[in-house]
């Protein structure tokens, strides 16, 4: 059955309106009509003259878009070295992957935005399955790994251990980013992840360095745009923003350390450009973090002075209109897959924002991100039906959305991926 109406919910429906009282009639995997009346027996029914599901919450659960992770690592582990990550043969990283994506959809995302997977593949085949619905996991746009230059992070070799591998593909010279872009292109990735800048665990290239020149990038851009495909990029530092702007890409992850010129190029562009400052595994690190780190290791690494540039950077560019995603880096030991919607709480503890503007960092403006006709993650007519039915108030305490018993309902494309204990029937 592809029609399934949802009577007497809360309808959060992200677009920044209070929750209202309603009926949401779901046909075909798009939201087909939204009333705020009971629903007839005549009107639950689907374009093909099919009756409808019931799914009647007798007016106590929220229905609200399906979660959007914008920095998704769906083929790592909870890693906490890169190195043993490299060392992962590529059998049991497929299968990794394939226990992930059903993970992050048991949690309630419907959709991920990879920030890079481990090897070439992975994540194009993991998209593929998904698609193909051999496998359960939320609908993904699959990345490359990291490209990254000498020295840049992810770049584990040394001298005299030259092969030391990590999720990154190291490259130098416009030529190079040029045929390795075309190459995964070829290979059917979405996105092409670039690491522009250093970061505070590279100790010969921290994270105000921009370590990748703008030829390299320019390279990459030029191939991506031809293949009408999308970049993104680990910068941190305000020329590597300032870089990633300039050649078009689409997500930048980080950008704590932006200046005012930065900034400034990015409210030029906010039409097509998205920030996801990732402040989960700096927020955790920075005043969680006694389990793996020591307060002198904090103090090294910099991750409150980070975290402080994050939340400067992030407040200005809000105010200016310019649309930011949540994403923590989770699938690192950290920040374990499946809490990923401890970015909410970040988003309001730490950057100032309301728990609506926090939920839509993870609905409607990573719907936006994603770029699907109709639209996605708010709930509207025409839109795509990825739904949660929440047995609470998530705007009351966005933390309900990490327990997944409070999440009676998880849809996708318009199909129930989980489903109540009882479904009434008219």
């Amino acid at each position: 059955m592809n029609t399934t109406l949802f009577a007497n919910v809360r309808v959060l429906d992200c677009l920044g309106s209070p929750p209202f009282a309603g009926n949401v009639l779901i046909d075909s995997g798009r939201i087909r009509r939204i009333t705020e009346r009971p629903e007839t027996v005549s009107a639950a029914s689907g374009s093909d003259g099919a009756e409808a599901q019931v799914i009647d919450s007798g007016g106590t659960l929220t229905l609200m878009p399906g979660l959007i992770e914008s920095h998704a690592h769906l083929t790592i582990d909870n890693v906490d070295d890169l190195a043993k990550l490299g060392a992962i043969p590529p059998e049991e990283n497929t299968l990794i992957a394939v226990h992930n994506a059903r993970l992050y959809l048991d949690h309630g995302i419907t959709s991920c935005i990879s920030a890079a997977s481990a090897k070439p593949r992975l994540d194009v085949v993991i998209r593929n399955e998904i698609n193909a619905g051999r496998i359960p996991g939320p609908r993904l746009l699959a990345a490359s790994p990291w490209l990254t230059v000498t020295g840049g992070l992810g770049d584990m070799r040394t001298l005299h251990m030259p092969h030391t591998e990590s999720m990154a593909i190291v490259a130098d010279g416009p030529e190079a980013y040029r045929r390795l872009t075309r190459e995964l292109i070829r290979e059917g990735v979405d996105i092409i992840k670039l690491v522009v800048s250093g970061d505070s665990f590279v100790p010969h290239a921290g994270a105000e360095a921009t370590v990748m020149s703008e030829s390299e990038l320019a390279a990459a851009a030029d191939v991506v745009h031809a293949h009408g495909k999308r970049m993104s990029a680990h910068a941190r530092s305000a020329e590597s923003v300032k870089l990633c702007v300039r050649h078009g890409v689409k997500v930048i992850y980080h950008a704590n350390f932006a200046d005012e010129e930065a900034i400034e190029l990015l409210e030029q562009h906010k039409d097509h450009v998205f920030i996801s400052p990732n402040i989960g595994f700096t927020a955790v690190a920075a005043y969680e973090g006694s389990e793996w780190f020591t307060e002198e290791q904090v103090l090294e690494f910099g991750f409150r002075e980070e975290l402080a540039g994050a939340v400067e950077v992030v407040k200005e560019l809000k105010k200016r209109g310019v649309r930011i995603l949540e994403g923590g880096d989770y699938g690192f030991f950290v920040t374990p897959h499946g809490q990923n919607a401890r970015d909410i709480d970040h988003f309001v503890r730490h950057l100032g924002y309301s728990p609506m503007e926090a939920i839509q960092t993870m609905t409607r403006y990573g719907g936006d991100a994603m770029d699907l006709p109709g639209g996605l993650g708010v709930i509207r007519e025409g839109a795509l039906a990825d739904l949660l039915l929440v047995d609470g108030d998530p705007l009351d305490d966005p933390l309900i959305l990490l327990d997944r018993d409070k999440l009676t309902v998880i849809m996708k494309d318009g199909q129930l991926h989980k489903s109540p204990s009882a479904i009434a029937k008219r």
